[in-house]
């Protein structure tokens, strides 16, 4: 079960202390984390965004090495076109595309710094670490819960470590 929207709304005070205004909402498939931005957006009027469809949308006449040189550019431009200070992100896998040659984390970081992001990811936690795919998987990434916030559906939310 997911914390209470008052749980989550208090974290993202919390996270503009931070550096990378980022929170990750940390599940595997089927766990809700789309309901939970969906709540998220109504009840906060804020943007929630499809990134896999943004992108892909803006994507589509490119060859891969433009995709590759123009995804950060493009990316950004979807996110500041959304008003506000804070933006939701849902379905970002496209990011871990390996053809894409870009890290995910740091797309993510770098769109944080400019406004509170909250962002669905489609993974696990393990010894202090975010999991993206299975070892051995092109797509697979692990990285340290380190700047940014955590949420995760047992209510079991990580800070970064400063």
């Amino acid at each position: 079960m997911w914390p209470a929207g008052t749980e989550i709304k208090k974290r993202i005070d919390e996270v503009q202390a931070l550096y990378f205004q980022l929170i990750l909402l940390v599940g595997g498939a089927q766990t809700g984390k789309t309901a939970v931005l969906q709540g998220l957006a109504e009840s906060l009027s804020v943007p929630l965004i499809n990134v896999n469809l943004e992108l892909s949308r803006r994507m589509l006449d490119l060859t891969e090495r433009q995709r590759a040189l123009l995804t950060q550019k493009l990316l950004s431009e979807i996110v500041r076109a959304a008003p506000g200070e804070l933006v939701l992100l849902d379905n970002i896998e496209i990011l871990f595309d390996v053809h894409l040659q870009h890290d995910p984390m740091r797309l993510l970081q770098g769109l944080s710094r400019n406004k509170s992001v909250i962002a669905a990811w489609n993974g696990s936690i393990a010894d202090g670490h975010i999991i993206y795919a299975a070892p051995g998987h092109p797509e697979y990434r692990r990285y340290p819960i380190r700047d940014f916030l955590v949420i995760t559906p047992d209510a079991n939310t990580d800070r970064p470590e400063r």
